[in-house]
């Protein structure tokens, strides 16, 4: 049976992210808005746990000071024991991590997985058990693939309908941010790593040397919170683009989005930046015509 997580133990997490933002020169009242979470954390009388139990997100949000941002990551912390964003923060997160929360995959496979399939994303993990290339890999097969398959289904249909809720839309294509919005936090990021005035965290992967290399920047925009960061994954070194690849999170009401651009090398879209999997937004954006 899983340990239950005390709410001090949760104010703590809440403290470290305020801690981390805080130095890597986020927005103050981010900061403060996780300091203020982690003390009605901290003073809450009955278990989050308990709270949580009866009545989920919703009770959560009504605390003082929790809101959507922060019941969706006490949720995380209830159910999973850890926090990406904090480890995120920490220089932690890799596709590897975020494969090994899905139920039956350890770190083997979740290696084997983002090396051999060439998958970062919960997204494009599912769409490699849509096509087959999931089942046809080592150490997994048709069963096993449909299982990952299913519980992809459950963990990627509730983000898609918490962003249709929050646009109030059916489809929740709103909810995303715009491809220019995109496309400017990328230059600003790029801008700041070639000039130098980025802070920069401590990767824990492909760094033998516990070198503080990886800038990071914080950012609010059209009401998203933003977290830039080159891409520090095995294909990223393995082809020489982590000074290329960027990945944006994207946050907005406990709804957090993960994107990559990169710079094209061929096509209408060459030599230019681009949204991984809004490659037609972004030649609209740019007036270039793709091919039919």
């Amino acid at each position: 049976m899983a340990r239950e997580i005390g709410n001090a133990e949760i104010a703590a997490i809440l403290d470290r992210v305020a801690d981390l933002l805080q130095a890597q020169d986020a927005s103050t009242w981010r900061v403060r808005a996780y300091r203020m979470g982690a003390e009605t954390c901290r003073t809450t009388p009955r278990p989050l746990a308990e709270i949580a139990g009866e009545g989920g997100r919703r009770a959560l949000d009504a605390l003082p000071g929790i809101g959507a941002t922060l019941s969706a990551h006490i949720l995380e912390i209830l159910a999973s024991g850890r926090l990406g964003f904090l480890e995120r923060l920490e220089g932690q997160v890799s596709p590897e991590d975020l494969f090994t929360t899905l139920p039956g995959v350890g770190e083997t496979l979740a290696t084997r997985i983002h090396r051999e399939l060439g998958v970062d994303t919960l997204e494009q993990l599912e769409q490699a058990a849509v096509d087959g290339r999931l089942a046809a890999l080592r150490g997994v097969g048709p069963r096993r693939a449909q299982g990952l398959r299913d519980s992809l289904a459950r963990v990627l249909g509730h983000a898609a309908r918490r962003r249709a809720r929050a646009a109030g839309s059916p489809r929740g294509g709103a909810a995303s941010p715009p491809v220019a919005t995109l496309l400017a936090l990328d230059r600003a990021y790029r801008e700041g790593a070639r000039a130098g005035t980025l802070r920069r965290i401590t990767p824990r992967r492909f760094n033998p040397e516990r070198k503080a290399w990886l800038p990071v920047l914080h950012e609010e925009r059209e009401g998203w919170s933003f977290t830039a960061l080159f891409s520090n994954t095995a294909r990223a070194h393995e082809l020489g683009r982590t000074g290329d690849w960027v990945v944006l999170y994207a946050e907005r009401d406990g709804d957090e989005q993960r994107f990559t651009v990169v710079t094209e090398t061929s096509g209408p879209l060459g030599g230019r930046r681009v949204v991984r999997g809004r490659e037609a937004e972004c030649a609209i954006h740019y007036g270039a015509a793709l091919p039919a």
